[in-house]
């Protein structure tokens, strides 16, 4: 299939607060809507804030084996390791090179998306041209600075998805976080949903396709391949 590039935007955020461990991107958020995409015959491209290399947070990652299938897969696969050691920069992406944008979870996204302004534009011109904006877990941070063309959230009165305030709870990061990103899309005025703790769960709302956490990566992928699909199909008639 040749396509438009697919974008994934990916934090290159490693530290966790003050607390002297590391985070980054989680990785099954990552490579299993990936390979959704990948082997459906999209080319998914890479960027994050200050482009270079992004790194995994450690906790999602195990001793090869012990992985989602996805993770081991991209792991083995050299072109894709290499992709994540040489992300562009977001402010290099123009909304009408690419078909789509994915901003996979991971807390690292909560320090260094939601301060990218070339990210909220993006989302927000994206957003605009009717493409798939999604996003998983703690990767709707990228969201929450995207405005529409009348200067409103991209989020506003949408039904939206993320890593819940409970769920922050209950890793214990809630003190740790800038801020808590359900707290945050209800202020904003998006029209949350969730799941129970740690259950996968995905909101779709036209173009808008957010989820829950790790659990919903491949439910949301599943979505986010139907919405390409779509757009495909509509771009034919």
């Amino acid at each position: 299939m040749t396509t438009t590039p697919f974008l994934f935007v990916v934090t290159g955020h490693t530290d966790l607060g003050d607390t002297g461990r590391k985070t980054g991107f989680h990785f099954e958020e990552l490579s299993t809507p990936y390979y959704i995409l990948r082997d459906a015959g999209y080319e998914v491209i890479f960027a994050s804030p200050a482009g270079g290399e992004v790194k995994a947070d450690p906790g999602s990652l195990k001793p090869q084996g012990e992985n989602a299938d996805s993770v081991d897969r991209f792991l083995a696969d050299e072109k894709a390791m290499q992709a994540l050691k040489t992300t562009m920069r977001t402010d290099a992406v123009k909304a009408a090179e690419v078909s789509g944008i994915y901003l996979p979870g991971g807390h690292g996204t909560m320090w260094d998306l939601p301060q990218d302004t070339a990210l909220a534009k993006l989302v927000g011109e994206l957003d605009a041209a009717g493409k798939p904006v999604a996003a998983v877990c703690h990767g709707p941070a990228g969201l929450v600075a995207a405005k529409r063309p009348d200067g409103t959230p991209v989020v506003k009165g949408r039904r939206v998805n993320s890593f819940t305030d409970a769920e922050e709870r209950k890793v214990e990061l809630e003190d740790v976080v800038p801020f808590l990103l359900e707290s945050k899309l209800k202020e904003l005025g998006a029209q949350f949903e969730n799941a129970g703790l740690f259950e996968a769960h995905v909101a779709r709302d036209g173009n808008l396709i957010t989820g829950q956490n790790p659990a919903s990566a491949k439910r949301l992928g599943e979505a986010l391949r139907s919405a390409l699909l779509a757009n495909a199909r509509q771009a034919a008639e």
